[in-house]
C-alpha cells in the first residue's frame, strides 16, 4: 500500500512538471544563454554590494536576507577592428555629440524649437552598474543630436553594419528610436540639424498607436534628374510588440551588403531580408513603359460583357401588380382572443408629475403598460389575418442577359517609353554619409540609447555585440525572478493558467486517494467455515505474513535503484515526452518486482511440507454421538 501510495505521489509531481515544463524550459535555455556569453566574456560574478550598501547594512539591524542572484561585472566594450563610429557613453559626458540649435519648419512656435533634453547616466533599473547611455529626456518635445563619424563611410564592395540598443524604460505610447546616417554634403552643419537634413539611411524603432514599426529607409539618387525618393523596406512578417513593451534592452542591427541584399535582426535574429532591387516601395528602378497620358476612351467603346436580350418579351401571363404577400385565407381566429382589450392601457398607478406644465408640455398621459387581461388571453385587439407569401408573385419582368456581340473588354490607356526611365543594378552604392544622427519626436520619456557601432565588418560588430549588449543580456538573465515568480507572473496576464495550476496538482490527489484508500477489506471468515474451505488457519496465515514480509525487504533490495534513478531522472524538469518515459520506466520496475515475488512465492510453497490443519467436526455429525464437538487434528 506505502509503494502504491508513493507511485502516485511521482505520478502527481511528474503531471505538476508536466505543466511546468514550457518555463522551466524557457528558464534552462536563458541560463544556458547567459552561461555562453559569461564563458565567452570571461567574466567574473560579483557577490558583494557596494561600499555605501555595506555602511547602510552595518549601521541597519541585522535581518535575514534571502540570498541575492550574481551580479555580471560591467566592463565597458573597446571596439576591435575596422570601424567608422563607437560610442559606449561609458566617460559619462557627451563629448563628441552636437544638440541642435535649429527649429523645425511648419510648426507651431511653441513646439518649434529641437530642446529636448538629452543626459548620459544609467538606467532605471540598471542590472549592470557602471553601464551608461544616452537616454532621452523630455515628453512631447523635439530632440536633436548627432555626432561625426571617424571619417566618411563610402559605399563600394564591403557591407555597412550598423547596430545599437535601445530599452523603453517607460514603454512607448508614441514615438520613435531611429538613428539616420546623414549624407556627406558640403553644407551639413551639426548645430542645425532639423528633420529635412539630408540623409543617406534611416533605420530603428517607431512605434504611434498600435502600429509598430522597424524602419529601414533609405534615399536613392534619380540618375536622370537628380532627385532623391525614399525607398522603404517591406514590412517584417515578425510580430515587434514584444521589443516595445518589455522593457528589456534591444539589439537593433542593419546589414546592407555589395549584392543589395540587406537583414534586419532584433537581438540578432533575423526578422527582415530581402534585395534593394525587389523589395522596397516604391521600387528603385522605374517601369520601362508607361500609359500615355494623352490617351482618351473612344465615345462607341463598349465595356459591357453582358447586356438584356432585345429579342425578349414579357409573357402574357406575367402580373408585375401582384402583391408579394396576401392574407392567409384558411387562418382561424383563436378562440379566446379579446377583440375589445387593448393591448397595451394606460398605467392606473401612474400619477402626473407636480412640475407638469401643459401649456409647455401638453397633455399629460399616462405611460403604456401591457393589459394585464391580455396575459391569459390569445391575444387583444381586432384580429387580422396572417400574410403569407403571395405563390402568384412574380415581380417586375425584366429581359434575361445575354453576351454583348460588341464587347469590347476594358479600355486601358496604350503604352509609351518611359521617358524617365533608367536602369539602376547597384543601388548599393548610395550617397556616403559622415555623421549619425538622432531627430526625434516621442511623447514617452526615459528611452535608453547605447552601443552605437558603424563598421563594414560583420565579425567586428558580433564582437562589439557581444562585449556591450551580451554583457547586458547575461546580466538581465541573473536577475530574472524563479520559476514559481515566473508561473505568477503568467497566471496574472493569463487568469486560466490558475485552472491549468488547480488541475494539474488536484486530479493526482483525487487518483491518490481513490486508489489508496477505497481498496477492499478482506472479509473474514467465520470459524466454522474452515472445514468448508481450504484457507490456511491463523498459524498458517502468521506463517505467510512473515513470508510477505521477506518478500518486501527483496523488493526493498530491487528497487531502490531504480527507483532513485527515476527520482533523478524527474528533478532535471523533464519535458512531456520525458514524463511519459518516466512513468513508464516505473511501471516496468514495479511490475519487475511483482514477478520476481511471485516466482520466490511459488518456489517457497514447493519447498514446504504440507502443513497440519484443525478441523473441527461436531459429534451429532457422527453415528451414535450426542451431539457435542471435538476437535481433532489429522494429515490431509
Amino acid at each position: 500500500m506505502h509503494q502504491k501510495a508513493l507511485l502516485f505521489v511521482l505520478l502527481a509531481v511528474g503531471l505538476l512538471c508536466l505543466g511546468l515544463a514550457p518555463a522551466c524550459q524557457a528558464q534552462d535555455q536563458n541560463r544556458d544563454e547567459d552561461a555562453d556569453v559569461e564563458d565567452d566574456l570571461d567574466l567574473d560574478l560579483a557577490g558583494t554590494e557596494d561600499d555605501d550598501e555595506l555602511d547602510r547594512d552595518e549601521e541597519a539591524p541585522p535581518a535575514p536576507k534571502a540570498p541575492s542572484a550574481p551580479k555580471v561585472t560591467y566592463k565597458a566594450p573597446e571596439p576591435m577592428g575596422e570601424h567608422f563610429f563607437a560610442e559606449s557613453f561609458d566617460r559619462g559626458t557627451l563629448d563628441g555629440w552636437v544638440l541642435s540649435k535649429a527649429k523645425k519648419d511648419d510648426a507651431d512656435e511653441e513646439i518649434a524649437k529641437y530642446d529636448g533634453k538629452w543626459a548620459v547616466e544609467e538606467m532605471k533599473d540598471t542590472k549592470l552598474p557602471g553601464d551608461k547611455g544616452l537616454v532621452l529626456m523630455s515628453r512631447a518635445k523635439h530632440h536633436a543630436i548627432s555626432a561625426p563619424l571617424l571619417r566618411p563611410f563610402t559605399f563600394d564592395s564591403m557591407p555597412l553594419v550598423i547596430q545599437y540598443e535601445v530599452n523603453f524604460q517607460s514603454g512607448i505610447d508614441c514615438g520613435g528610436a531611429y538613428v539616420k546616417l546623414l549624407s556627406e554634403t558640403p553644407g551639413l552643419d551639426l548645430d542645425q540639424f532639423v528633420d529635412k537634413t539630408a540623409y543617406t539611411i534611416m533605420f530603428g524603432p517607431d512605434k504611434c498607436g498600435e502600429d509598430y514599426k522597424l524602419h529601414f529607409i533609405f534615399r536613392h539618387k534619380n540618375p536622370k534628374t537628380g532627385q532623391y525618393e525614399e525607398k522603404h523596406a517591406k514590412k517584417p512578417d515578425a510580430d515587434l510588440r514584444s521589443y516595445f513593451t518589455d522593457k528589456k534592452t534591444h539589439l537593433y542591427t542593419l546589414v546592407v551588403n555589395a549584392d543589395n541584399s540587406f537583414e534586419v535582426l532584433v537581438d540578432q535574429t533575423v526578422v527582415n531580408s530581402g534585395n534593394l532591387l525587389k523589395d522596397m516601395t516604391p521600387p528603385v528602378n522605374p517601369p520601362a513603359e508607361i500609359e500615355d497620358p494623352d490617351d482618351h476612351k473612344p465615345e462607341d467603346w463598349d465595356e459591357r460583357p453582358k447586356i438584356q436580350d432585345p429579342d425578349a418579351v414579357k409573357p402574357e401571363d406575367w402580373d408585375e401588380d401582384a402583391p408579394a404577400q396576401i392574407p392567409d385565407e384558411d387562418a382561424v381566429k383563436p378562440d379566446g382572443w379579446l377583440d375589445d382589450e387593448a393591448e397595451y392601457i394606460g398605467d392606473p398607478d401612474a400619477i402626473k408629475p407636480d412640475d407638469w406644465d401643459e401649456d409647455m408640455d401638453g397633455e399629460w398621459e399616462a405611460p403604456q403598460v401591457p393589459n394585464p387581461a391580455c396575459e391569459s388571453a390569445p391575444g387583444c385587439g381586432p384580429w387580422k389575418r396572417p400574410m403569407i407569401d403571395n405563390p402568384s408573385y412574380k415581380g417586375k419582368w425584366k429581359p434575361p442577359m445575354v453576351d454583348n456581340p460588341n464587347y469590347q473588354g476594358i479600355w486601358k490607356p496604350r503604352k509609351i517609353p518611359n521617358p524617365d526611365y533608367f536602369e539602376d543594378l547597384q543601388p548599393f552604392k548610395m550617397t556616403p554619409f559622415s555623421a549619425l544622427g538622432l531627430e526625434l519626436w516621442s511623447m514617452t520619456s526615459d528611452i535608453f540609447f547605447d552601443n552605437f557601432f558603424i563598421t563594414n565588418d560583420r565579425n567586428t560588430a558580433e564582437r562589439w555585440a557581444t562585449d556591450g549588449w551580451g554583457l547586458k543580456k547575461a546580466a538581465e538573465g541573473a536577475a530574472e525572478p524563479g520559476l514559481a515568480a515566473q508561473m505568477l507572473s503568467a497566471a496574472e496576464e493569463r487568469p486560466w493558467l490558475w485552472i491549468v495550476y488547480v488541475l494539474t496538482v488536484a486530479l493526482p490527489l483525487v487518483l491518490i486517494i481513490v486508489f489508496c484508500c477505497t481498496g477492499k477489506e478482506k472479509k473474514k471468515t467465520p470459524a466454522a467455515e474452515y472445514k468448508k474451505t481450504d484457507e490456511p488457519q491463523p498459524d498458517v496465515k502468521e506463517e505467510e505474513e512473515d513470508e510477505e514480509e521477506e518478500d518486501k525487504a527483496e523488493e526493498a533490495k530491487s528497487s531502490p535503484g531504480g527507483l532513485a534513478l527515476s527520482l533523478t531522472w524527474f528533478w532535471s524538469c523533464p519535458s512531456s515526452g520525458s514524463v511519459t518515459v518516466w512513468f513508464i520506466f516505473l511501471q516496468l520496475q514495479r511490475t519487475r518486482v511483482m514477478k520476481k515475488r511471485l516466482l520466490l512465492r511459488k518456489r517457497r510453497e514447493r519447498m514446504r511440507p504440507r502443513q497440519k490443519r484443525k478441523k473441527t467436526i461436531f459429534c451429532g455429525d457422527l453415528p451414535g454421538a450426542g451431539g457435542s464437538e471435538r476437535t481433532d487434528s489429522s494429515e490431509p
